[in-house]
């Protein structure tokens, strides 16, 4: 069997009375929006939840490092008071609907950091799709160094064309223990889990899809490329970084099976019903928009450039990543001469919202076909960060399963 970078793990879920008020969004959402976790926080209040063991990005900076203290604190509390089930070794099928999709089938398991690269033009089985960031890497590593458990937001894509892997478990789950059924909150939509022992054969279908014939009929070539990060790509980048200074400690035979080692995701199919890609707009303020845009409207690439009251289309050639590109190198480039601020922005709708007279502007780019990323990343390497989200906000994975990084 070809090993592909996902294996089975020791998966511990929760024994609470309510699921609900345990699973929580991703933490880099609702970056702007107070709200959004206020309100949470009220619906959680008293109960165990993984709020409690996560650090929502929007808090990042002041007092953060006693929040990342409080969650150690929470982690160890939560083991103490034994509110953990650790299941055989072995996966989770999760069954998710939303308010924008019926059905997104994933499987639950863990990624061979030994076998991930965030590097742009990495040869590595488990790969990114967008460019990472480096100097977000800290912040998250200093939750991770000392905690106990991990839980995760990391969604992770294969390359499944025939739909034969996580969509053959799902017309089987009647088969397999259900784990949980419930709704998730903050208008999350609803979550089923499945239970997939080891010897199922996952490992095995997954192998399949780097059988060499395949892949030089499909891509060209025989590019060992088994999964590529969708979201979360810092977090498993920060996981990496972790894994890389804990085995520089441990003797070679300690290092094969040691929990850091690997990390836990959501191993999703890209041609999945309920994976849809979304462009990501740039919304440039606190500049002279008129003047902005007529030097925008030289570079190299293919977008629209939104003012208020007008859109100026751009056609200076190029592909969806060589536009990004060129857009950004303007962007950072005027506002380092020119100062101003810019931002990422979901839906055209909500980015015309924003622009108000002449003082803000927006980049609208088309829409990356998810059939052609896989390619595109094996001829290209990783595309320019912040191309495309997968779905909205409420859609990302909620935190729910966690995992042992420690040993016992």
């Amino acid at each position: 069997m070809v090993k592909t970078g996902i294996v089975p793990a020791k998966i511990m879920l929760p024994a609470v009375s309510d699921m609900t008020a345990w699973a929580c969004v991703a933490c880099d959402q609702f970056t702007s929006e107070s709200e959004y976790w206020t309100q949470l926080e009220k619906q959680v209040s008293g109960k165990p939840s993984a709020l409690s063991l996560v650090l929502p990005e929007i808090y990042l900076g002041s007092g953060q490092g006693e929040k990342i203290a409080a969650i150690n604190r929470n982690m160890e509390n939560y083991l103490a008071g034994g509110i953990f089930r650790t299941l055989p070794e072995g996966f989770i099928l999760t069954v998710r609907s939303t308010p924008y999709v019926k059905r997104r089938i994933g499987l639950v398991g863990a990624v061979d950091l030994e076998e991930y690269d965030y590097a742009k033009n990495s040869s590595a089985l488990v790969r990114a799709t967008e460019g990472t960031i480096e100097e977000r890497i800290p912040p998250r590593l200093e939750i991770r160094k000392n905690a106990p458990m991990e839980f995760s937001h990391i969604m992770v894509l294969f390359d499944d064309e025939k739909r034969e892997i996580t969509e053959r478990l799902y017309e089987e789950r009647n088969r397999f223990e259900k784990l949980y059924d419930f709704d998730l909150n903050m208008n999350g939509g609803h979550i089923e889990g499945y239970f997939i022992p080891a010897d199922t054969g996952v490992q095995q279908r997954f192998s399949a899809l780097l059988d060499e014939e395949r892949l030089i009929k499909k891509y060209g070539k025989a590019d060992k490329f088994a999964f590529a990060v969708g979201d979360g790509n810092h977090s498993l980048a920060t996981a990496k970084a972790h894994w890389n200074r804990i085995k520089e400690g441990l003797p070679q035979s300690e290092r094969v099976n040691h929990p850091a080692r690997y990390a836990l995701a959501e191993f999703v199919n890209i041609y999945d019903d309920g994976i849809y890609f979304e462009p990501i707009y740039r919304l440039v303020t606190g500049v002279n928009a008129r003047d902005f845009a007529e030097g925008l409207k030289k570079a190299q690439g293919c977008f629209e450039i939104l003012l208020y009251g007008d859109k100026i289309k751009v056609s200076g050639g190029g592909d969806l990543p060589a536009s990004i590109s060129a857009a950004d190198g303007y962007i950072e480039k005027y506002i380092r001469a020119h100062g101003g601020a810019v931002d990422y922005i979901h839906g055209e709708e909500n980015l015309a919202a924003l622009i108000k007279g002449g003082t803000a502007a927006g980049v609208i780019f088309e829409k990356l076909d998810k059939s052609k990323l896989f390619k595109y990343v094996s001829d290209h390497g990783a595309l320019p960060r912040k191309t495309f989200s997968m779905g909205e906000g409420v859609e990302k994975r909620y935190y729910l399963e966690g995992r042992r990084i420690t040993n016992d």
